[in-house]
């Protein structure tokens, strides 16, 4: 027998249907694209898809050039200088991530539109009526800025932790060259953190394409809102299904653009001795203006919306009926932490029949399964309504037997709902734990089977006890993301099912802004907890 075949246990067969179920949604959006067009799909090809293009990939653009230009210069300050705040600084840099965009964007906007603070404050105390139209930000430049202030903590995360670890070398051979410190920094180290930057980016990038929150409370046509539009105000879904197929082409399109830019060049070192960056302390006034940048960034990213959500929640104190928002964070939490939980284990079978079974089968199948958090929500929606549409009415002979009235009952489940979540975030999940499998390597385990015991007793007595924080990782990091999802939400939720998340949105587009901020001051504070433990967790560079 093919000693391969001796590894095709229950491990083998419980990954393999894992990974055929979250990737079969996605098939019903690819044979949608070959469906006759409709009426609504040729006007909308015709008139308006340039225009969703066009918005969304200005959107694109600029928010990725901003949140690079902000992420890299904050990770090379905190990796390479020491300055006043700092140690503060690395960590409290992070928790703009908290804040949804769609948070901040309402937030914003009631901080500086004709009502908010900084005008009253103008016209009440400085007797000065500013034109309002330089307050406004509801628009394709608003959104940007509020994308790169949200978001620009992924670039900063994950080039700061390369430039905290990489050799010095590089960097002194430069100084000994004579080389100033801008000359450094452009010449040495954008070239050696390109693939760190274009990563952060990517996730900036796919976070824009995904986000409806804040395209429509400011207005903006992208193919997000389209794709709202066009299934909930005329009923198309097959319109629907197209617009889904052709982001998805644009985001295929951004991905292969971003392989393409980090292969073209390769640094590495020829030795072994790779020592992290030494800090290099600032006095004077560079002190002052690295202390002033991080601050204003953290302040403007953080502390302002955090202090007007307080501000708006001791004002409305009482008109949102306490046991309403005790209901939506129940919600909140019974789906996020069951969408969390099935991702880990899920995440904990694939990866370990990819450590275990050693075929190559085994190392390309389970990637198919993180292609859906490239895949923007509303897209993964669009494809879980379109399959549990079909599968109810596969079932629909079941249930007239059983005497159901209804022939939709997985489709209008929370069923479906937790399914989307597990497509949509189980990337988050799998890399945690696949980081964990790698750090234990297999001998414990070798060493258990050889002892007698069974590979299930040896996963749960040797495996899980030592990938603990990566479980509790995952778990967290997967959990604050379900916490603050919007839209597939808002489309596959039972009838009447809110949560913290979908509440803010709602009353802050009904208007009600302040009314807003007890659901969404809760979902920050969970996501910032959550954020420093999960901070902890991490192994932290040398001070």
């Amino acid at each position: 027998m093919n000693k391969h075949l001796a590894n095709v246990n229950g491990w083998t067969i419980g990954a393999v249907l894992i990974i055929i179920l979250l990737f079969l949604p996605n098939v019903s959006i690819v044979t949608g694209v070959f469906s006759p067009a409709s009426e609504n799909w040729t006007h909308i090809k015709e008139f308006m898809l340039l225009n969703y293009i066009k918005s969304s990939l200005t959107l694109v653009f600029f928010t990725a050039l901003f949140t690079i230009a902000i992420g890299l210069s904050l990770a090379w300050l905190i990796a390479q200088y020491d300055f006043p705040l700092r140690n503060f600084m690395k960590w409290a840099l992070i928790l703009p991530l908290s804040i949804p965009p769609f948070i901040g964007a309402y937030t914003y906007h009631g901080i500086i539109n004709y009502t908010g603070v900084i005008q009253k404050t103008l016209r009440n105390h400085f007797d000065v009526t500013p034109n309002p139209a330089y307050f406004d930000i509801m628009n394709v430049p608003g959104a940007i800025f509020i994308y790169t202030l949200f978001l620009y903590p992924y670039v900063y995360m994950i080039t700061r932790i390369f430039l905290s670890h990489q050799s010095a070398s590089l960097i002194e051979s430069a100084r000994t060259l004579g080389k100033g410190p801008l000359e450094i920094f452009f010449r040495v180290v954008i070239p050696i953190s390109r693939v760190s930057i274009i990563g952060g980016a990517s996730l900036v990038v796919l976070e824009v394409l995904n986000d409806y929150g804040v395209v429509k409370y400011f207005g903006i046509q992208t193919f997000s809102t389209a794709i709202f539009q066009t299934w909930f105000g005329l009923g198309d879904l097959d319109a629907a299904i197209k617009l889904a197929a052709s982001l998805m082409g644009i985001v295929i399109f951004i991905l292969v653009i971003e392989r393409l830019l980090r292969g073209g060049k390769q640094f590495s070192y020829s030795t072994t001795k790779v020592r992290p960056l030494p800090l290099v302390r600032l006095k004077g006034r560079k002190a002052v203006f690295a202390t002033l940048y991080t601050l204003v960034i953290f302040s403007v990213a953080f502390l302002i919306p955090i202090l007007q959500l307080i501000d708006w929640v001791i004002l409305t104190f009482g008109k949102v009926p306490m046991h309403d928002v005790l209901f939506y964070t129940k919600n909140s939490v019974i789906v996020a932490g069951l969408g969390a939980f099935l991702i880990i284990v899920f995440s904990l079978v694939v990866g370990n029949f990819s450590r275990v079974v050693n075929h190559k089968f085994a190392k390309i199948l389970p990637k198919l399964t993180v292609l859906g958090y490239s895949i923007p929500g509303v897209v993964v929606a669009v494809a879980v309504i379109t399959t549990f549409i079909a599968l109810d009415r596969f079932l629909a002979p079941v249930y007239q037997y059983f005497g159901m009235d209804s022939e939709l009952v997985l489709s209008v489940s929370l069923f479906m709902l937790i399914s989307a979540y597990v497509i949509r975030f189980f990337a988050i999940g799998y890399n945690s734990i696949e980081s964990g499998f790698d750090k234990i390597g297999t001998d414990f385990r070798d060493a258990s089977r050889m002892l007698g015991a069974n590979s299930l007793r040896t996963f749960f007595k040797i495996d899980v006890p030592m990938m603990k924080g990566a479980i509790i990782s995952g778990f967290i990091l997967v959990f604050v993301d379900i916490l603050k999802e919007i839209p597939l939400t808002l489309i596959l939720r039972p009838f009447n099912y809110d949560t913290l998340a979908t509440k803010a949105f709602q009353y802050a587009s009904d208007e009600k802004i302040m009314e807003a901020s007890q659901a969404s001051l809760l979902i920050v504070g969970v996501s910032t907890i959550a954020i420093f433990v999960f901070h902890k967790l991490l192994r932290e560079e040398p001070k």
